[in-house]
This record gives C-alpha cells, sequence and structure tokens, in this order.
C-alpha cells in the first residue's frame, strides 16, 4: 500500500510529535567518518561519549590519529563496545586512507559529482551508500536524504516504497519513492533524517512497534495491517465463543 501522505506532512507531525532534534555533532567528513567506527551496538550517548573522548585526547585529524598512542585509542573504543583492539585498528586504517587516497583532507571527495563523491566516501570501513549520503548531507555537499536503518524501516511502514530482498534493494526503492518530495533545503534534510532516526529508536522498533503512541499512525500502512488482522482475529475468537455456546 503506497503513502497516504506526502514525506513533508510525516516530517512536520514528528517535528511536532519531537520536538527540533539536536543537530549534529560534527559536520566535518572525516569526524562523521570517525563517529560511524568509533562505537559498535551502543547507544547514541556512549557514541558520542567515546567520540568526544577520541577529541579530547587523540584528536580527530588523521594525522593525529596516527600518531596517537595504542593505550588512548584502546581506552576510546573500549567505551564504544566490543572488540576494543579491532576497532583501534580500524580508526588507524581510516587515518591511513585519508592520508594516502585523499591526502588527509577529504573536502576535494565531497565536490566530485554525486556517485564518485559516493564511491570515494564508501572507500573507508562500515561507510555503505546510507552513511556516504548522510556524510554528503550533514556537511552541505548534497541535498540527499541518506537513510539509516531505522529512518528506512519507519518509511518503509509508511508505505513509501517496497521491502525487498535485500536492504540495498529496499535502501533503492525508498529513495525512489521520496526523490520527488526532497527539494534542496539542507536545514530540513538533516531535520527529516534525525526525526525519521529518533522515531525508528523511539516507537517504530523492529520488534514491538509502539504504535499506539505513534503521531503518523493514520497515514501508516503497517499500522493499518496490524489494526486489520488484529480486527480478524477478534472476529474469530467471538466466531469460536459463539459456536462454543450452542
Amino acid at each position: 500500500m503506497p503513502a497516504s501522505e506526502n514525506l513533508p506532512v510525516v516530517v512536520a507531525r514528528l517535528a511536532k510529535f519531537y520536538g527540533t532534534p539536536k543537530p549534529p555533532s560534527t559536520t566535518d567528513p572525516f569526524e562523521l567518518i570517525l563517529f560511524e567506527n568509533v562505537a559498535y551496538l551502543v547507544t547514541d550517548e556512549r557514541r558520542e561519549e567515546a567520540f568526544n573522548l577520541l577529541r579530547k585526547t587523540a584528536g580527530t585529524k588523521p594525522h593525529q590519529i596516527l600518531a596517537a598512542a595504542n593505550n588512548i585509542l584502546l581506552k576510546v573504543v573500549d567505551l564504544g563496545g566490543m572488540q576494543p583492539e579491532k576497532r583501534a585498528a580500524r580508526l588507524r586504517e581510516i587515518a591511513l586512507i585519508a592520508m594516502n587516497e585523499f591526502g588527509g583532507d577529504l573536502s576535494e571527495a565531497l565536490k566530485l559529482p554525486l556517485p564518485k563523491a559516493k564511491k570515494a566516501l564508501q572507500k573507508f570501513p562500515s561507510i555503505g551508500e546510507p552513511s556516504a549520503e548522510k556524510i554528503l548531507l550533514f556537511t552541505r555537499s548534497y541535498p540527499v536524504l541518506g537513510l539509516d536503518s531505522n529512518a528506512l524501516r519507519v518509511l518503509l511502514r509508511l508505505g513509501f516504497g517496497e521491502e525487498k530482498k535485500n536492504y540495498s534493494a529496499s535502501y533503492r526503492s525508498v529513495q525512489e519513492a521520496i526523490k520527488d518530495q526532497l527539494g534542496d533545503d539542507y536545514e530540513w534534510l538533516i531535520n527529516a533524517h534525525l526525526l525519521l532516526r529518533h522515531h525508528g529508536k523511539e516507537l517504530c522498533k523492529t520488534t514491538r512497534p509502539r504504535c499506539e503512541k505513534c503521531p503518523v499512525r493514520k497515514s501508516c500502512a503497517y499500522y493499518a495491517r496490524v489494526r486489520t488482522a488484529s480486527g480478524s482475529d477478534r472476529i474469530r475468537r467471538e466466531r469460536g465463543k459463539s459456536k462454543a455456546t450452542l
């Protein structure tokens, strides 16, 4: 079932419900890559704590990461969850890529045509197309709406695009469905990204979504299906009770 409301209306409802989102922790492209990699499977608060410790103790320039003592990087990534040794090595790998491929400065890569800019960013660990688009959005390089898994789930449930056999195909389906509704207002696009992500983490969760509290449930294709299925279950139960009394 296609979405019954356009994306700007959905975003406006989310903004009214949640308020104006907190801006990104950084808009520097290299820092955004570090931010993605400094933690794994932890809360947003813990990720930000680890990133801020990296800034304070080692620095967030490629040459600073390479020069940092190993125990400093380990202390940082230990805040960010499991496999700290592996992730400390990854931070150095990221710094090496930045130095060897981009001369320590990603600003020129952001000026490339969109497909090439995304490919350049995808040379770094953990940066797929969605993360590359988010970096291009947050740095105000291209007005694209990069979507993480939470935001993607929200839009799929609302009826934007279709869920496919793999994540990439689902992502492309949603992007195709919303492309004519985006415009080039960076502030709106960044807020849309943040609000959709927050909604996916807060209410529109993978399991046990809290649909009863959702501000956009009336226009949600997923909620309509769940409600219809629940109604059918009630009818079957009532019919079963009626037969039992005969």
